[in-house]
């Protein structure tokens, strides 16, 4: 079994999500006694969420590129970026390493066309939705179409996001916002929607609506049981 390195904390709410999946997943597969072999870099997501809002992209480079290299000197076969926004600086922390970097939005983008969608909707971060790393990381590198919300319906996704979500807040108003945004996206078109923040997997379930939902937190942690025990 390869060893999973995952950069986490961002926020620690959804890292500990990605650490049951993995371990359910590998259990799964081998049974018994088994679990994953996991190299964890748990950063304070309260300076980098102050980074973010000054926009000071290289100094969060450095600062995960620094863990990534940690976490393979410590034995992990692969690097995981335990959040959707942060994967903006992906190229450089990748050129860090001598191992591959699990990219959130490849494995994503691979669920997706699996079932033949052309046109999805993403919810995220104003970071995420906003700025052409994800949207055009998909767009460029699989033909899939990424629409976003309006920029009101923009605000209350990323509001939530890191008023309520990254707090471990779960709130019904806050799950009916985002249906509503949901179907909006659809009816632009979007036969399906990614929900594109690791941790918007706590309020909404495919359960809650009949659009298809692509949820990142456990394709990604599918990816990595697949990629340690190949």
């Amino acid at each position: 079994m390869k060893t999973l390195g995952l950069i986490g904390g961002m926020s620690w709410e959804s890292t500990q999500t990605y650490y049951q999946l993995i371990n359910q997943g590998i259990k799964a597969q081998l049974g018994g006694l088994h679990s994953a072999k996991i190299a964890l870099q748990s950063l304070d997501f309260a300076g980098i969420a102050q980074l973010q809002k000054d926009g000071d992209w290289d100094a969060m480079a450095q600062m995960l590129g620094e863990a990534a290299e940690r976490l393979e000197k410590s034995g992990a076969d692969v690097v995981m970026i335990c959040t959707n926004t942060m994967h903006k600086m992906a190229p450089e922390i990748a050129a860090r390493l001598s191992v591959p970097l699990l990219h959130i939005a490849d494995t994503t983008a691979a669920a997706i066309a699996s079932q033949g969608l052309k046109k999805v909707g993403l919810l995220g971060t104003a970071f995420t939705m906003e700025q052409d790393f994800y949207r055009g990381h998909i767009q460029d590198n699989f033909g899939i179409e990424v629409v976003i919300p309006n920029a009101a319906d923009r605000d209350v996704v990323h509001q939530i996001i890191y008023g309520e979500l990254c707090l471990g807040q779960v709130n019904a108003s806050s799950r009916d916002e985002y249906l509503r945004i949901i179907d909006s996206l659809a009816a632009q078109g979007a036969e399906g929607v990614i929900l594109g923040c690791t941790e918007i997997g706590m309020l909404i379930k495919q359960k809650d609506t009949e659009v298809p939902l692509f949820d990142t937190t456990p394709i990604h942690a599918a990816a990595a049981v697949e990629f340690a025990l190949a």
